[in-house]
């Protein structure tokens, strides 16, 4: 079992597809709201993990924009479940000086008031914060996030001629953000799933079979250690940085 802490070299940002909730449930002959239920104290033990390792930034896949097309009651559970976790858990985060920010269509009427409420009080509460910053990618889609960045920029008037990656980027949910050395995806699935499109364009991939809940800050070790074990290529030379994520 890989040690959490002191490994050489983490990665500045680590991006995670937290897939697998459901075919747990489903394993344990459970609902599948159980399995997001589930997925909790997978997600904090990894904050705990993602701090002792050093890890700047952590983002976390929780509702897409696509998911609005599940079952009415597992998209409701799915928004409670949220206020629920932000009352519970928005404390905790701030005294362990991590940044809470949210990426995504937060202007989507159809997510609920209150929601919106905790959003912005965990964000306020934790604006300080400098020891992580974890993003929560909620109602994220990474097309939809080229597509407003576009907009815009044309409703900003700028010259076609002044478009560029740099100032794409300037106009991207979070302009600051540093793209993800390394994107986990759980569950064994091999799919980006529309996440981070633009920012993971040069991110290592590490793909493990463990379900969600069954995820933890051990098994992030071992896909951190994956990932420093490679050769990491921008379409060119080998990056002997692993921390550059420079294209």
């Amino acid at each position: 079992m890989p040690e959490v802490s002191g490994l050489s070299q983490a990665p500045t940002h680590v991006a995670i597809i937290m897939d697998g909730n459901g075919r747990w449930a489903n394993a344990r002959g459970l609902h599948r709201t159980q399995g997001h239920a589930a997925g909790e104290p997978a997600l904090f033990d990894v904050v705990h993990g993602a701090l002792e390792m050093g890890i700047e930034w952590l983002t976390v896949y929780t509702f897409s924009t696509e998911n609005w097309s599940r079952d009415e009651y597992e998209v409701s559970f799915l928004m409670e479940f949220n206020v629920d976790l932000l009352e519970r858990r928005r404390d905790e985060l701030n005294e362990l000086g991590v940044r809470v920010i949210f990426m995504g269509d937060l202007d989507d009427p159809r997510i609920p008031p209150v929601l919106l409420d905790r959003i912005r009080d965990a964000e306020e509460l934790t604006a300080d914060n400098t020891k992580m910053s974890m993003v929560f990618a909620f109602n994220y889609g990474g097309r939809r996030e080229i597509v407003d960045a576009v907009r815009s920029i044309v409703e900003d008037g700028v010259d076609s001629d002044a478009v560029d990656e740099g100032l794409i980027r300037q106009h991207l949910y979070i302009p600051d953000m540093p793209d993800p050395e390394l994107v986990i995806r759980t569950s064994g699935e091999q799919r980006t799933s529309n996440y981070l499109l633009w920012e993971a364009a040069y991110s290592e991939y590490v793909v493990t079979e463990v379900l969600w809940p069954d995820f933890d800050r051990y098994e992030l070790a071992r896909c951190v250690e994956e990932y420093q074990a490679r050769e990491r290529r921008f379409g060119g030379a080998v990056d002997a940085s692993l921390g550059d994520s420079s294209g």
